[in-house]
């Protein structure tokens, strides 16, 4: 049988290699978060950047991320995020993630890059469930549909030119398809008028976090 000091110096061991493996564990658990969030940051920053083609802007984007609660009068029920760039201090442009709500299969997910003076970058699909062979063929893997908008506004086509060509529009459907592209085209539209009425207070907002 143990004696008592035997007995509470075991229990000492075993507290003090408790303790040092809680450390460990933590200090392990803060190294690994640092380096997933960094990650996480690196790649939506690679994520985001084919949306701003040909702006020159300074810092990170996602640091100027800003989040636009519902309800409000863009695309989508659930809340707006909007990533804004400048350079020297100046508005450059700014990045929508925002959902058309009337896609063939369900909403879709978009990004859409608007530069200061109004004018469309690019924009992206970053989910969606259309139809394979059809409707899924927004997505840049899939065709170059939406690169049509790149280079459009509000004054390019008119307003009402925002639409499938079917529709009176200047904008190409596709073949079998065309509620999936005008789901895409009023939401892009819709971000347009929002950035236009809205301009100013988006540049003029603090940051309301990083990350998406």
């Amino acid at each position: 049988m143990k004696s008592a000091q035997g007995i509470f110096a075991s229990a000492a061991t075993l507290t003090l290699i408790a303790a040092i493996c809680t450390a460990l564990v933590a200090a392990t658990y803060q190294l690994t978060t640092s380096r997933i969030s960094a990650n996480q940051q690196a790649f939506l920053e690679q994520s985001l950047e084919p949306a701003l083609s040909g702006v020159s802007y300074d810092g990170s984007i996602t640091a100027s991320k800003l989040v636009i609660p519902a309800p409000h009068e863009l695309p989508g029920s659930d809340a707006a995020v909007v990533y804004r760039a400048y350079a020297e201090g100046r508005p450059a442009a700014a990045l929508f993630v925002v959902t058309a709500r009337d896609g063939y299969s369900g909403p879709i997910r978009l990004l859409i890059g608007i530069r200061a003076d109004g004018v469309v970058t690019a924009v992206r699909v970053l989910e969606h469930r259309e139809t394979p062979g059809l409707g899924d063929r927004i997505d840049l893997s899939r065709s170059d549909w939406v690169k049509q908008f790149d280079g459009s506004s509000m004054i390019n086509p008119n307003f009402g030119g925002w639409a499938i060509k079917r529709d009176g529009g200047e904008f190409d459907q596709l073949t079998g398809a065309s509620i999936t592209p005008r789901a895409v085209i009023k939401a892009i539209s819709e971000t347009l008028v929002y950035f236009d009425a809205h301009r100013d207070e988006l540049f003029s907002l603090p940051a309301t976090g990083e990350g998406q």
